[in-house]
C-alpha cells in the first residue's frame, strides 16, 4: 500500500532519502510536491492514488510513484532538524528566538538592521541576492516575536573543510544581549550537519577585537589597508600624478626598479597553473597561505579556483619566469552608502617588492577607468612592510586623498568541534 502523508510531514520516499513535503497541488495528471531537502527545493512530479489530495495544503493523500533524485546524506540530519513555514525553513530555536535560512524576500527587513555598518561600507546590500543561489553558501537570520534580529553568513570552501564566515550583523536594540554569539553558534551547528568534513572555521575582520576574543582563535596574518578617495574624474590626473612620480623615484634610485613586468593575465589556464604552482605561498608570503579575495580567505587548491572565477577577478603578475615574486587582482567595484552614495574599489597585492606594488596601482586604476562614476573609495590590501611606501607615494594629490589612517585586516581561525 501507498504510504499516506499530509503536505506538513516528513515522508521517508525512501530509507535513505528524507525530505520534508513542502506543498502539494492536484491536476487532473496526478500531483505536483515540493520536497524540502536541507536548504535545497527539489519539485517533483508524482502519481497520486487513494485519496485525492484536495485544495488544503494539510490534506492527506496516498502516492503510488515518485520519482526523486536522492538526498545526499551531508544533508539528512539538517533536513530532519528543519521546520516549514510560511516563513520559511526553520532550523532552531534558542531562548525565545527563532533561526531560519535567509531568503531573498528578507531583503529589506536585513538592511534595516545594517543602517551605518562599516561606516557606509557595508558590502552586504551588494551581495545579498547573490548569497541567496551560491553554491555551498549557508546564510542564516534570527527573528525574535517574528523581526529579523540578525544574521551571520558561512561559505564552505578549502575542498569541504573550511567554513568561512561573514555578514555578521546584529539588530541595535539586540546588541549587548549575546545574539551575536548565539547565531554564529547556530551557523556553526547546522553548516556542521550539512557539511560533516567542515572541521575549520575561518574569518577576517577590520577592528581588533581584543585579547579576551582573539585568545579563542589563532592569528594566521595581519595585512595593512591603504584607503583612499575622490571623485571619478579627480583619479585620470592621480594617475598621471603616479607615473610621473615613479619615474622620478626610478632616476633618483630611491625606489629600485626591476626587470621583470607586471602582465594582465587573460589565459584562464596559466592562471591556474601559476594559482597551483606549490612554492607560490611561500614566494608570494601569502597570509595565512591563502588568497585573501575582497575579505574572503581561500587556499591556493583547485576546488577554490571556481569561487574565484565567478568573482570576476582581473589580474596582474609578474611572470617573466613563471615564478612570480608578485601577483595582484581587483575585484570589480560595486555601490557603497559611504558619503551618500560610493563605488568601493577593493585591490588586494601579494608579494613584498615596493616597486611592484606602485606599478600595480597604476594599472589596476587605469584598468577601471571606464568603469568609475561619483564618489570611489579605493582599498588596497598589502603586505605590512609595503604601507608606508605606498603611503608616501600615494600622498600630494589634491583631488584623490587617503582618508584612513593606518588600519589592518585580520585573519582569524579556529577548529570546529
Amino acid at each position: 500500500m501507498a504510504p499516506t502523508f499530509s503536505s506538513t510531514r516528513a515522508w521517508p520516499a525512501h530509507p535513505a532519502d528524507l525530505f520534508t513535503v513542502r506543498e502539494a497541488a492536484a491536476s487532473q495528471t496526478g500531483v505536483r510536491v515540493t520536497l524540502l531537502a536541507g536548504d535545497l527545493d527539489r519539485h517533483v512530479a508524482v502519481t497520486a492514488g487513494g485519496s485525492s489530495p484536495g485544495s488544503s495544503s494539510g490534506s492527506s493523500f496516498c502516492l503510488t510513484s515518485v520519482r526523486l533524485r536522492p538526498l545526499q546524506s551531508s544533508h539528512k540530519k539538517a533536513t530532519q532538524k528543519a521546520m516549514e513555514c510560511e516563513m520559511g525553513v526553520c532550523v532552531g530555536e534558542s531562548d525565545g528566538l527563532t533561526f531560519w535560512l535567509a531568503r531573498p524576500q528578507d531583503y529589506d527587513e536585513v538592511m534595516a538592521i545594517s543602517k551605518g555598518i562599516y561606516g557606509g561600507g557595508d558590502y552586504l546590500p551588494h551581495r545579498y541576492h547573490t548569497w541567496m543561489t551560491e553554491p555551498n553558501r549557508v546564510t542564516i537570520i534570527a527573528r525574535r516575536d517574528g523581526k529579523l534580529v540578525a544574521l551571520e553568513s558561512g561559505l564552505v570552501v578549502d575542498g569541504g573543510t573550511t567554513e568561512v564566515v561573514a555578514g555578521l550583523r546584529v539588530c541595535p536594540s539586540e546588541q549587548g544581549r549575546g545574539l551575536a554569539g548565539v547565531i554564529q553558534r547556530v551557523t556553526d551547528r547546522y553548516i556542521k550537519q550539512v557539511y560533516p568534513s567542515v572541521n575549520i572555521k575561518r574569518l577576517t575582520r577590520g577592528d581588533d577585537p581584543g585579547p579576551e576574543k582573539l585568545s579563542k582563535f589563532t592569528v594566521l596574518a595581519r595585512r595593512a589597508v591603504l584607503s583612499l578617495q575622490g571623485e571619478a574624474e579627480a583619479f585620470n590626473s592621480f594617475v598621471l600624478g603616479l607615473k610621473a612620480k615613479l619615474a622620478n623615484m626610478e632616476k633618483s634610485g630611491e625606489v629600485t626598479a626591476t626587470p621583470h613586468k607586471l602582465v594582465v593575465l587573460k589565459d584562464s589556464h596559466h592562471l591556474k597553473a601559476l594559482l597551483l604552482d606549490p612554492d607560490l605561498s611561500s614566494r608570494l608570503q601569502l597570509p595565512g597561505g591563502a588568497i585573501i579575495q575582497d575579505w574572503l580567505p581561500l587556499k591556493p587548491m583547485e576546488s577554490n579556483l571556481e569561487v574565484l572565477r565567478r568573482s570576476n577577478l582581473s589580474w596582474l603578475a609578474d611572470i617573466s619566469n613563471d615564478k612570480p615574486t608578485f601577483m595582484s587582482f581587483y575585484t570589480p567595484p560595486y555601490p557603497i552608502a559611504f558619503n551618500g552614495g560610493s563605488l568601493r574599489l577593493n585591490i588586494d597585492m601579494y608579494g613584498e617588492v615596493l616597486f611592484l606594488a606602485m606599478k600595480a596601482l597604476i594599472i589596476h586604476l587605469e584598468q577601471i577607468r571606464e568603469q568609475i562614476h561619483g564618489g570611489v573609495v579605493v582599498h588596497v590590501y598589502m603586505s605590512q612592510c609595503l604601507w608606508e611606501g605606498m603611503k608616501k607615494f600615494c600622498e600630494g594629490d589634491e583631488g584623490v586623498k587617503q582618508y584612513m589612517d593606518f588600519w589592518e585586516q585580520l585573519f582569524l581561525e579556529r577548529e570546529l568541534s
